[in-house]
């Protein structure tokens, strides 16, 4: 087990300034064209993969990281570039994420690579979890997988929506009920290849932030699946079955359900996005009030000014050391007995919101307008205290967890 740092390694630092040159290098030239847009920057995820950043072999090396570190800082150098775009490049991360999960060795060996691609010819991957109706209440997943004995084959049908890379996706997987009575405990996941009949995209959304990261509706129409893309396996899943219907007998809890495993091991990842867009903004208000002058001096010299700063940096550095705590915990087997994982994401996504918004009130009119990047890293942060798990969901999650009581 790897002991607990707050400092990174010359291998690490060596891999976030590459990092952090790709993203000043080729991101941010490109943020604000792909955010009017609203387009997948395929040319900038084809560069990626060329340098070897968007690729299955890079994230492992990260993932595997014994000290937790690689992934959050992977992270937080890329979304510091743009978050739109680097969700383009990292999206794909969840649908892995998932099937690392919950699949067998021969699942993610099969399936991650063609989540990638190559240089030549990038893929993308889709995680689809949230409903119309079933968003932070997947209990009322209505997405249904019924399994046909005679072929060894499963039927989804069902509607998918605020699925990153939903439709245009190589390989979707798919999070669906194989038992309603059981609600969240009776969910399942499936790879669904590329390819696949009765899968189409919906609507594509026109978000207020984020415009580069391709969002969409997918619908599911008769998706007949072999067995074999069940992540996990069917005697893996009738086991967690039976387990679920005993405890349920015995007014039991805590199974864990395919969908929640995977936004469990993604939280601390999300944080570091909001980190990196948090620390993008606050680099450039303190930039801008360094050099900024009104009534013969700087504004940085003004408290009111240089106190927001201070906070900024604070917060910032805070939501750092919690998001590298839950991710030194995750990488280690460490559980989260006090839910910190979701602290993380938590205390990560409202610093990134308050810390872009106290970036344009430093800039003034100029943070206002689309001359000056704070505006759309504004717009941006909000969607970090809402997907995978809104803020008001991480509170619940942790009051739960430390509480022991079933809060409503």
């Amino acid at each position: 087990m790897a002991e607990f740092t707050m400092e990174l390694n010359d291998e690490q630092k060596e891999v976030r300034d590459w990092l952090h040159g790709f993203a000043a290098d080729v991101i941010r030239p490109a943020a604000a064209e792909w955010d009017e847009r609203e387009e997948t920057p395929w040319p900038v995820i084809q560069e990626a993969a060329k340098v070897g950043i968007y690729s299955l072999d890079f994230y492992a090396q990260q993932y595997f990281d014994a000290t937790g570190l690689g992934i959050p800082m992977a992270m937080e150098e890329l979304f510091w570039g743009d978050a739109g775009i680097a969700l383009s490049i990292v999206g794909t991360g969840l649908a892995a994420v998932g099937v690392l999960a919950n699949g067998t060795e021969e699942q993610i060996g099969t399936w991650i690579p063609q989540m990638y691609g190559d240089p030549s010819d990038v893929k993308v991957a889709a995680f689809c979890s949230s409903e119309p109706d079933a968003g932070s209440d997947v209990a009322s997943m209505r997405t249904r997988a019924v399994y046909d004995e005679a072929k060894d084959e499963w039927v989804i049908n069902g509607t998918k929506t605020w699925a990153t890379n939903g439709g245009i996706a190589n390989v979707h997987v798919v999070v669906a009920s194989v038992d309603p009575e059981l609600g969240s405990k009776g969910h399942a996941s499936f790879i669904v290849p590329p390819g696949t009949p009765g899968l189409t995209q919906g609507q594509k959304f026109k978000k207020h932030g984020i415009r580069a990261s391709h969002t969409a509706e997918v619908v599911l129409d008769g998706v007949r699946l072999p067995g074999s893309c069940l992540l996990g396996g069917k005697e893996k899943l009738d086991e967690r079955l039976a387990r679920a219907r005993e405890k349920a007998r015995k007014g039991g809890e805590r199974v864990k359900n395919a969908a929640m495993a995977t936004f469990e091991a993604s939280r601390p990842a999300v944080g570091a996005m909001a980190v990196g867009t948090a620390r993008a903004a606050y680099e450039v208000a303190l930039d801008y009030a360094r050099t900024r002058e009104q009534f013969g001096r700087p504004i940085i010299d003004n408290q009111g000014v240089a106190f927001q700063l201070a906070d900024m940096r604070t917060q910032i550095d805070a939501a750092r050391l919690l998001v590298w705590r839950a991710s030194w915990m995750t990488v280690n087997g460490r559980p989260f007995e006090a839910a910190e994982g979701s602290m993380s994401k938590l205390f990560a996504s409202e610093t990134a919101k308050k810390v872009t918004a106290q970036a344009i009130q430093i800039l003034g009119g100029n943070g206002y307008t689309r001359e000056y990047p704070v505006e759309r890293m504004h717009r941006d942060a909000a969607i970090y205290t809402i997907f995978e798990g809104t803020s008001e969901i991480q509170r619940l999650v942790i009051s739960r967890t430390i509480s022991g009581m079933p809060i409503r």
